[in-house]
């Protein structure tokens, strides 16, 4: 029997292990100081730092579209998270297993399209689609906020724009709440169906409070992918800068990567630096959402 050393393939994989790790971190930083370099002219040149008439805020240039970009992304989560909830129940509790499988089969795949196929398809074919319910909701719902306001065509309008994101988030939230649904343990279903409880209602007392932890989480995960989206709302949404709640209207509404991609090519020095930081508010914001899907799962596995 050697002695109680480490052996030389221990040591190896124990250094990958810790460096791999390591390595995110290093990353990350590196990201965070790239953009905080890079965006600090503009920041140093700001109205509200610089304190100059004449120089330009940053928080009316950015204030705009960060509450685009956040409005579009709530919208969809709105959207898609009962859609994709009832999707991950039925495959997980409902369909037949053949069915189930090609089901899962076809959320993945929609999980892989490309954005740009989603905006070619919600520009050419869904905003089309959408213009007669939009106006219905503006002739007969327009005292609604949302739904007030002057509509136009075509309606290439926040509306339209979250229901592409809701699509593309849709794959992601099922999938995530689909597994978690599965993992539920067997036997508290089983002993909730023997006390003569129905289907929904075994699924209601004990699957979904099982999930609770685990949809939250996938939202979260749909709400930063929608946050950052860039192709799909730059070829749909017609860009504005306001501080509007009427979705309908068109010209009111950007988001910061549709906003960053429209104007990247064209901008130097400070215009540039400003474009930076609203990329550093935006990988901020991610970074937040992500760290509270974090906690919520690790409060879930507490539970």
């Amino acid at each position: 029997m050697k002695g109680s050393g480490r052996r030389a393939g221990d040591t190896v994989f124990s250094f990958l292990s810790v460096g791999s790790g390591l390595l995110i971190f290093v990353t990350l930083a590196l990201v965070a100081i790239f953009l905080i370099v890079q965006s600090w002219p503009a920041i140093s040149a700001s109205r509200e730092l610089g304190g100059g008439k004449d120089s330009v805020s940053l928080v009316e240039f950015a204030g705009p579209l960060l509450f685009g970009t956040v409005f579009a992304a709530v919208l969809a989560l709105l959207m898609a998270v009962p859609v994709a909830v009832g999707i991950a129940l039925f495959i997980s509790h409902y369909a037949p297993r053949r069915l189930a499988s090609v089901l899962g089969y076809a959320i993945d795949l929609l999980a892989a399209v490309p954005s740009v196929v989603y905006g070619l398809w919600g520009a050419l074919w869904l905003v089309p689609m959408l213009e007669p319910f939009f106006h219905i909701l503006n002739d007969y719902f327009a005292w609604i906020p949302l739904f007030g306001g002057e509509v136009s065509s075509p309606m290439r309008n926040l509306a339209a724009a979250s229901v592409v994101l809701a699509v593309m988030i849709l794959p992601i939230i099922t999938a995530v709440s689909r597994e978690v649904f599965l993992q539920t343990p067997r036997l508290q279903e089983e002993a909730a169906l023997a006390l003569g409880a129905t289907r929904w209602e075994m699924i209601r007392a004990v699957v979904l409070p099982f999930g609770t932890s685990g949809v939250v989480s996938a939202s979260m995960l749909g709400l930063g992918r929608a946050l950052g989206e860039t192709m799909a709302i730059l070829m749909i949404l017609s860009a504005g800068k306001s501080y509007s709640f009427h979705i309908l209207e068109t010209g009111k509404h950007q988001t910061i990567a549709a906003n960053i991609a429209a104007h990247f090519g064209e901008s130097v020095g400070v215009d540039l630096s400003r474009l930076i930081f609203t990329g550093l508010v935006l990988f901020v914001i991610t970074f937040a959402i992500n760290a509270l899907a974090r906690a919520v799962v690790a409060r879930g596995v507490r539970v």
